[in-house]
């Protein structure tokens, strides 16, 4: 018989201006500058240049007044947010369990992965599995969140970068067109069903809540290469 499933908490949806402003702490001409072309002038030329782009002209100003210490090679997020905005969104759940999945477009090799927030200490790892599709990871990357939480009866919340994925626990069923055509391995498929399996048959209490990158900087769990 199947249970009750748990909460899945819809998206806050935000999203960051695309406009940027460069700060050069080091080179020909140190500064604010107010595009790309401006600030690939002012650094050409000098190997040791020190600059980074912000998604405000404030928050622009503020960063080359505090220095490149703070900043440069610090991985250091600044949101370009209104603060209204930022105080409405909020900070992420402190107890939570981070997931991400990663597709390389080249190999078709797919990945996944949990992080738990407050430490960025890795939960589990899984892959790499042939696939086309990076929503398929991170499925099955928030439903073995939602195992390994269940099993250890921990209430903690899971964080994830995907939407679609989010659907699809929310409804239990993967509407994948690659999985359709084939296009993954018998492996993946075979975890697909099983994760499908699970959640027709166990209740959890662990809310699911997306990601939000405008506001806070990259999910904890990412791969780092986009």
């Amino acid at each position: 018989m199947a249970c009750r499933p748990g909460v899945v908490r819809l998206p806050t949806i935000v999203s960051a201006p695309k406009k940027k402003f460069y700060v050069v702490w080091e080179g020909k001409t140190p500064g604010v500058y107010r595009s790309w072309a401006e600030c690939q002038a002012v650094i050409r030329g000098h190997p040791g240049a020190k600059f980074k782009s912000f998604p405000t002209l404030d928050s622009a100003n503020v960063a080359y007044e505090e220095g490149a210490t703070e900043y440069w090679g610090t991985g250091k997020f600044v949101s370009g947010l209104p603060p209204e905005t930022l105080a409405l969104v909020g900070d992420p759940v402190a107890d939570s369990l981070c997931v991400d999945a990663a597709l390389n477009a080249d190999t078709k090799v797919l990945e996944y992965r949990g992080v738990w927030y407050r430490d960025r200490s890795i939960v589990f790892q899984q892959g790499p599995f042939e696939s086309d599709t990076v929503n398929v990871g991170e499925f099955l990357a928030i439903v073995h969140a939602l195992g390994f939480l269940t099993q250890q009866s921990l209430g903690s919340a899971i964080y994830t970068d995907s939407r679609t994925a989010m659907a699809w626990v929310r409804k239990k069923a993967v509407k994948s067109k690659s999985m359709e055509a084939g296009q993954t391995d018998e492996k993946l498929r075979e975890l697909v069903t099983r994760a499908l399996r699970w959640l027709e048959n166990n209740a959890y209490r662990n809310e699911i809540l997306k990601w939000e990158s405008a506001a806070w900087g990259e999910n904890p769990a990412d791969y780092g290469r986009k």
